[in-house]
């Protein structure tokens, strides 16, 4: 009967998610021939390959996407085992900005709370700035934000793109302020919409509107305002105006991981946070 060597189990599924042997050996504390090693244990223990590995890129073979839910579920047990022994209970605090906040935080909490049950997580959604600045003073153990001009540090999980977009039936006429849409004058979003409108001078009118996100996604919804979006997180039933009405374009920004935690299981939850949002992105 095969067994599954946990540690083999780690290292597979550490490349899966950084698919690199390089970042996996450094998310794992290790070297990249353990990883290596590892990787091939499992791969002679079960008989099939589980990644395929060019000078160019590394990816999972059909066996090993077959192999990875799986293989999460075996790692998430094996930890639930070890933690039943134990009453330590640890609080991690993560910001994520409001303008990055998609479908993927659900599978992020959920891909967390299986890593490491012990683990209690307090999430804060606010802009990036006011996050980035409680990061710096130390509220945060770790924040997922949009890149601020200012900073070059952090863990790069992603692009982000931005589009201008409003309801199909949204109106601009000529000459006319731009109607447009906005959280709130600390927002960076806000500040690369009115930016790029100044600088080809064309004039706006803010709708400002204090009911937060959700609050500027029914003005747009509704086709009384337009409002820059990063183009995966527009309102469903919005679309792109931006060629349509002659409006600028938009630079494109990352999103960015902080953190400051070096201890191996912070570590390692961190690993989780960075894979499943960029699998979920993927």
């Amino acid at each position: 009967m095969k067994s599954l060597d946990v540690e083999a189990v780690k290292a597979f599924v550490a490349i899966a998610d950084l698919q690199s042997f390089t970042r996996a050996a450094e998310a794992l504390a290790t070297t990249q021939g353990a990883v290596s090693v590892k990787l091939k244990r499992l791969e002679d223990g079960l008989g099939r390959r589980l990644i395929e590995r060019t000078p160019r890129s590394v990816r999972l073979s059909a066996h090993g996407a077959l192999f990875l839910d799986a293989a999460r579920a075996f790692l998430s047990a094996h930890e639930q085992a070890l933690s039943s022994l134990s009453h330590e209970r640890r609080h991690f605090v993560l910001g994520i900005a409001a303008h990055v906040a998609g479908p993927e935080v659900p599978v992020l909490l959920a891909r967390l709370n299986a890593h490491d049950p012990c683990l209690t997580i307090e999430v804060r959604l606010e802009n990036s700035r006011v996050l980035l600045d409680a990061f710096d003073r130390g509220e945060l153990d770790a924040a997922i934000i949009r890149r601020e001009e200012d900073r070059r540090d952090g863990e790069t999980l992603g692009p982000e793109h931005f589009g201008w977009f409003a309801a199909p039936r949204f109106e601009h006429r000529k000459g006319e302020p731009l109607r447009l849409a906005a959280l709130s004058p600390a927002c960076g979003v806000r500040d690369l919409a009115t930016r790029a409108l100044d600088q080809i001078g064309m004039t706006w009118t803010e709708v400002f509107l204090g009911g937060g996100s959700s609050a500027v996604d029914a003005a747009v919804a509704a086709g009384l305002a337009t409002s820059v979006f990063s183009r995966r997180l527009a309102p469903a039933g919005t679309v792109d105006i931006g060629e349509r009405f002659g409006l600028p374009p938009l630079p494109s920004s990352e999103i960015v991981l902080h953190s400051t935690l070096t201890d191996p299981k912070s570590k390692a939850a961190l690993r989780t946070i960075a894979s499943a949002f960029r699998e979920h992105r993927a």
